[in-house]
């Protein structure tokens, strides 16, 4: 099996949400290898992840880990593709 780089967007409860505080957990929870904050619609930030796995272990049960997390409100996997 090979691995996959899982891209994701994770969208927060609310425009007054701490995206650094986010980003923070994100990072305590899974390895991640790239994170941006963007700015997406009404004054929303929205973070997106570089994420690369084994094949094998898919993209679940990087979701439900960000899921999680205090002040995340929607996980959205944007591409997974074979490395």
């Amino acid at each position: 099996m090979g691995k996959v780089a899982i891209s994701i967007k994770v969208l927060p409860e609310s425009p007054e949400a701490d995206m650094e505080r986010i980003v923070e957990e994100i990072k305590n929870k899974i390895e991640v290898r790239d994170v941006k904050i963007e700015p997406f619609v009404f004054g929303l930030k929205v973070i997106k992840l570089l994420v690369v796995r084994e094949d094998a272990e898919g993209s679940e049960e990087v979701e439900n880990a960000l899921r999680s997390i205090k002040g995340v409100g929607e996980v959205e996997v944007e591409s997974l593709t074979l490395l």
